[in-house]
């Protein structure tokens, strides 16, 4: 039998609160990894800049150091804006697999889907981070699904929105909009087309050689389908003409929203993206 101060030494070392595996926390950014739920929502209506976010996004999720992170994906999370949507599920299949729902096609399976997934994160003890790629009229549905199912949950504290667009606000219903701010951590960063504003300018007319900077041939696959996609529907029957990307350029501003939530707002443009995110750094 050992002697009481070895026995409370043992109890010390093996049963202090947070010395055990299970209670450490990576974090990467704002993002706890192993609790956490990453969603990004996409309008793909009218601008056709969502089909290369698709891109971007995969571009840092594809990273080793983001392989632990749990994500879904929703497409068609769109509002109350005219013109005409961009079909792009060939790229949402290659890039995402089962891990997306067409909100477009139908929209109370995807939130039936995701709401499932949500409440799932939330009942591990795990926050929601809704990276808003268009408007939040889809988000607003999945917060009231949430609130319906289980009262108890402080929505302002467990699920947190982030938006960087001023016309995306303009563009979602008013009232699922102030339900948004009212009911989840809502974040407003600066505007992802902009170099220099606090936030990634993810936004440039110059025509880049992708090869140069992208060697995993996967990721490079998804931009150049993105791009191949894009140029087909920009513009096209009266959809928003993209200017940077009708000049050869790119625009996937919405990822700074992502960059936002995993802490790389250093980042000052597109090729300091690509060197930040296609590197294999751990």
């Amino acid at each position: 039998m050992f002697p009481k101060f070895i026995q409370l030494l043992i109890l010390l070392v093996f049963f202090t609160p947070g010395s055990s595996k299970e209670s450490s926390t990576t974090l990467i950014g704002k993002f706890r990894v192993n609790k956490d739920l990453l969603l990004a929502h996409f309008d793909c209506k009218t601008d056709v800049d969502d089909l290369l976010s698709v891109a971007g996004v995969t571009t840092i999720l594809s990273n080793p150091r983001f392989s632990d992170v749990r994500y879904h994906v929703v497409a068609g999370a769109y509002g109350i804006q005219d013109g005409l949507y961009v079909p792009a599920n060939e790229l949402f299949d290659t890039a995402f697999g089962s891990n997306w729902s067409d909100a477009h096609e139908n929209f109370e399976k995807a939130l039936k889907e995701e709401t499932a997934i949500v409440m799932k994160t939330i009942e591990k003890g795990g926050n929601t981070w809704i990276a808003e790629a268009g408007q939040s009229d889809f988000t607003a549905a999945l917060i009231r699904n949430i609130r319906k199912a289980q009262p108890s949950v402080e929505t302002t504290k467990r699920i947190h929105v982030v938006q960087h667009s001023d016309w995306n606000e303009s563009v979602t219903a008013p009232d699922d909009l102030n339900y948004v701010k009212e009911n989840s951590s809502y974040n407003k960063i600066p505007d992802g087309n902009v170099i220099g504003n606090g936030s990634p300018g993810l936004k440039t007319d110059e025509i880049l050689n992708l090869k140069k900077y992208i060697s995993d041939p996967r990721v490079l696959h998804i931009w150049n389908m993105a791009i191949e996609i894009a140029n087909r529907y920009n513009g096209k029957d009266n959809r928003y003409k993209n200017p940077a990307i009708s000049k050869g350029g790119l625009d996937f501003s919405d990822v700074a929203e992502m960059c936002w939530i995993f802490g790389f707002n250093n980042i000052v443009d597109v090729k300091q993206f690509f060197k930040e995110f296609l590197s294999s750094k751990l």
